[in-house]
């Protein structure tokens, strides 16, 4: 395409579309566009720019070139960003063709490469017409993997809610990073970026660019203890600060009031205003010097937060004294009365660093949950190696090994039990309130404390992928994402602090026109006070702290929260769907009838099961055996044996032809059962399964399988009712079964004979109803409805798919962590808005106070002083607030 001014010789040798410098004379092609030629890389980024040149160059460029003289400016490139990431799944050619052709297509991509060898994406975007998260959801839409790791890091110099947002927007300008999220309350950021893209030396210096600290630059234990020690260091330095400025704020405060004071009261004004300043200084300037450098490092990137409000407040009250002490002078000449407010800045700092420490106390009993789970970890282990027992570090247990366990002593890793019988206390993961007892074959849980016998078991999990290091991880991330309403908060505390000195501005100019004698001390006093009373800090920790605490309390609880936003959904729920085979139920058949034909008995019936059913492994053959081991019975083996599709088996025993199965397969047999009919009929109206065993052409007898009900199913659907949710039953068994355990439990609604493909379906249709939907299964038939409903819910005991694709895991088997779940989210829910509404009407309230806003009513104005304690108050009342949820003890 051309303009209509011609072209001027020199060519534009930066390709607009990608960015990339073309060599004049090496260009695949070229462009003229408003009298400039432009080279180009590839044809590709030549027809983009023809398609739309407005895009790739600057709005101001567009009116440079109506202009007299176009050619005189030349054009200014939009920024844009180029990424190489690794894209797993790709199988052939055209899984490349599909990529590139998809993300291309795409809105303000410029470039899409893709490396089928070595399966990475090169692309070039113009943010923000496209973000990278958009991309990576293009890509992952198309059935491909993008992997995204996740770091955790400590930040320092948090002090208010507008820190999280500084934080972010540093982090989020990092090529490479998919989201940065910082957590004010826990005083860590967590960031998601693209493999091999940003690494820690990125992250540090955009963390100390927007003028914080990255307490750690490692990862794992020997971060955690690094971040501890610089914690306990930077809370011991508050504490002295804060008690040298209660020291020094005592004589302060009655060299202020020494005219009240006998004592004092014959001491001259002159040297007492001295020695005040001389004690004030100290305390403005040694313990309230993070103020200042908080404040000064805000400034230098044309920011403010919390820091900026005290240092100029104390500051003013500080500088107008100083003056009024060795310049009184000043005030006498524009007719204003001099004062002093050493006082004021004392207390102040005083009381602020007092609500700093109080809230750095608060805000590690908050995350206390974390350390008393690392504390439950065994320390030793006692390894079989080279046939002796061996005592070694937990870090040192290897998967295969053989660790013997006495009574007593905690279970050092998780393992399968290959030796011995024991019973072993697993509340403190669980929150099951007796001991489970463990035999050969079954899992072994780390962290659990052995209470009978010894036993020896096989290490299968050991270190980071112990259930008790998958619980702490899942734990801190939960605690350290965000709810839905925080991230609106955030948005507001960002420009709180602004509308803060606005507000405080407009209050001194207003009382230094409008106001009475003398005009001076009242707009400074009031200024200053509006500074003070404004307490982003409450704002920023009202949601985080109450998250902090209430995943923490549910894990202690045994309930696993993996995000804030699965906590706030769960508040909301009305409606419970539940899985019965494996949730209601206990997901292993038991025989619960034996009924003998005439001339047989029970015994007989059971023996020659047993022996059909032996080796077998369906549900049913396994049942019959336990039954038959439980009885100590002795029985033949059978010969020949085959199993017959949909109805049962066959087999010889002792030379006999004999079947064991359902009705289908007797009739097909032409064996009458019509004397065990009536039985068969009402075994079957009670959700039984009924199977025949027939002798040759005899009917010997019939037996029942039933799945029992939990103990923890009935009370569970009936607290669900009591908190106002409708329970259904889903589950792909017949009518007749799933109603029958529905009428146990008190369920109403059964959805039965639903295929696995179908329950995510179900699901749907709920939701479309306007319900709000939680799933609670266990199984792999159970992940996609899990995925689909509001909120997934999966017991412990069940699959890894399960797991993964719920939103809460409850550990264990015992259905009573689903009410404490939903009873523990609303609790969070109703802290955090209890929290914000302190917060806001704390803030809407105190600050039109502090400005004056009475004095022309009721004559009152707001002591400096007092606001700096309500501020501090408002902070320690949030995290106090949400302390309480320590307290929750579940539903009863």
């Amino acid at each position: 395409m051309s303009s209509k001014k011609p072209a001027s010789e020199e060519p534009v040798t930066i390709d607009p579309v990608c960015g990339m410098t073309v060599e004049p004379g090496r260009e695949a092609a070229r462009s003229v566009y408003a009298g400039k030629t432009y080279l180009f890389c590839s044809t590709a980024c030549k027809q983009k720019f023809d398609a739309d040149p407005k895009t790739y160059l600057r709005p101001k460029e567009e009116a440079q070139k109506s202009a007299d003289h176009p050619t005189k400016t030349a054009p200014t490139l939009n920024a844009t960003q180029r990424l190489t990431f690794t894209v797993l799944g790709m199988t052939c050619a055209s899984c490349v063709k599909k990529i590139e052709g998809t993300v291309g297509a795409m809105k303000g991509v410029l470039r899409a490469e893709v490396n089928f060898a070595s399966e990475t994406l090169s692309v070039d975007f113009i943010p923000p017409k496209t973000t990278l998260q958009d991309i990576i959801a293009t890509i992952e839409s198309l059935d491909y993997q993008v992997p995204v790791g996740k770091m955790d890091l400590p930040v320092g110099g948090m002090t208010c809610a507008s820190c999280v947002k500084a934080i972010e927007d540093a982090l989020s300008a990092l090529p490479g990073v998919v989201e940065a999220s910082a957590n004010f309350a826990s005083e860590r950021v967590t960031v998601s970026i693209l493999s091999g893209t940003v690494g820690i030396k990125e992250i540090k210096k955009a963390v100390e660019g927007a003028g914080y600290t990255l307490l750690s630059t490692k990862l794992g234990e020997e971060a955690e203890d690094e971040e501890q020690a610089l914690r306990k260091r930077s809370y011991h330095t508050l504490r002295r600060r804060f008690l040298v400025s209660a020291v020094l704020t005592i004589p302060i405060l009655l060299l202020t009031f020494s005219k009240f004071l006998p004592v004092l009261s014959n001491i001259p004004r002159t040297p007492i205003s001295y020695l005040l300043f001389a004690l004030t200084a100290p305390v403005l300037f040694y313990c309230g010097l993070q103020f200042f450098v908080g404040a000064w490092a805000k400034l230098k990137r044309a920011g403010a937060d919390m820091n900026t409000l005290v240092a100029v407040g104390t500051a003013s009250a500080f500088l107008y004294s100083t003056i009024a002490t060795f310049y009184p002078a000043f005030f006498t000449a524009i007719g204003q009365s001099p004062a002093l407010y050493f006082d004021t800045t004392a207390v102040i700092i005083t009381l602020i660093l007092l609500g700093r420490l109080l809230e750095a106390r608060a805000k590690g009993k908050a995350t206390e949950a974390i350390k008393k789970l690392a504390g439950l970890a065994a320390r030793t282990a006692r390894v079989l190696r080279d046939d002796k027992e061996v005592a070694v570090a937990v870090e040192d247990v290897l998967v295969g090994d053989i660790i013997i366990v006495r009574p007593g002593e905690k279970v050092p890793v998780d393992g399968v039990m290959v030796e011995g019988y024991s019973a072993v206390d697993q509340s403190m993961l669980t929150g099951e309130p007796l001991p489970v007892e463990k035999k050969v074959g079954d899992d072994i849980i780390g962290a659990t404390i052995n209470k009978t016998g010894t036993f020896r078991f096989r290490a299968t999990k050991v270190g980071r992928e112990t259930a008790l290091a998958q619980i702490i991880k899942l734990v801190a991330e939960a605690q350290g994402s965000k709810a839905p309403v925080q991230r609106l908060v955030d948005r507001i505390a960002a420009v709180f602090v602004p509308l803060v000195i606005a507000s405080a501005i407009i209050t001194l100019m207003v009382w230094l026109i409008a106001g009475p004698s003398p005009s001076l001390t009242y707009a400074l006093v009031n200024f200053v006070a509006v500074l003070i009373i404004a307490c982003p800090c409450a704002l920023g920790l009202a949601t985080p702290t109450a998250i902090i605490v209430g995943t923490g309390r549910g894990a202690q609880l045994g309930i696993l929260i993996k995000d804030a936003q699965a906590l706030e959904r769960s508040a909301s729920l009305n409606t419970v769907v539940m899985d019965k085979t494996g949730t209601l139920t206990r997901g292993e058949p038991i025989i619960s009838d034996m009924v003998p034909a005439e001339g047989e008995d029970k015994t007989s019936v059971l023996t020659l099961a047993a022996a059909l059913e032996h080796g077998s492994e369906h549900p049913l053959g396994e049942a019959v055996m336990r039954r038959a081991e439980k009885q100590g019975l002795d029985f033949p083996t059978a010969e020949n044996f085959s199993a017959l599709e949909g109805m049962g088996v066959r087999g010889e025993v002792e030379g006999r032809t004999c079947h064991l199965g359902n009705e289908r397969l007797m009739v097909s047999l032409g064996i009458d059962i019509a004397p065990l009919k009536a039985t068969a009929e009402k075994l079957h109206n009670e959700g039984k399964t009924v199977f025949y065993l027939a002798s040759g052409e005899k009917l010997v007898g019939l037996l029942s399988a039933s799945d029992t009900v939990k103990e923890s199913a009935s009370p569970t659907v009936a607290r669900l009712k009591e908190m106002g949710m409708e329970v259904i039953m889903l589950t792909g068994d017949n009518p007749r079964s799933a109603g029958a355990v529905a009428s146990k439990l008190g369920i109403g609604r059964v959805l039965a004979e639903v295929l696995p493909a179908d329950k995510a379906q179900v699901i749907a249709d709920l939701q479309g109803e306007g319900r709000v939907v939680a799933m609670v299964g266990d199984g792999i038939n159970d992940a996609i409805a899990l995925a689909q409903a509001d909120v997934g819910i999966a017991l412990g005991s069940g699959t890894d798919i399960a797991r993964e694709a719920s939103e809460i895991t409850i550990v264990g088997d015992n259905l009573s962590g689903v009410p404490n779940a939903v009873a523990l989210s609303r609790r969070t829910m109703a802290t955090i808005k209890g929290n914000l509404f302190w917060a806001f009407i704390y803030n809407i309230i105190g600050i039109p106070i502090a400005a004056g806003l009475l004095y022309p009513f009721i004559g009152l104005l707001l002591n400096p002083m007092i606001a700096a304690g309500a501020m501090a108050a408002s902070s320690v009342f949030v995290v106090t607030n949400s302390l309480r949820l320590r307290r929750f003890k579940g539903v009863r």
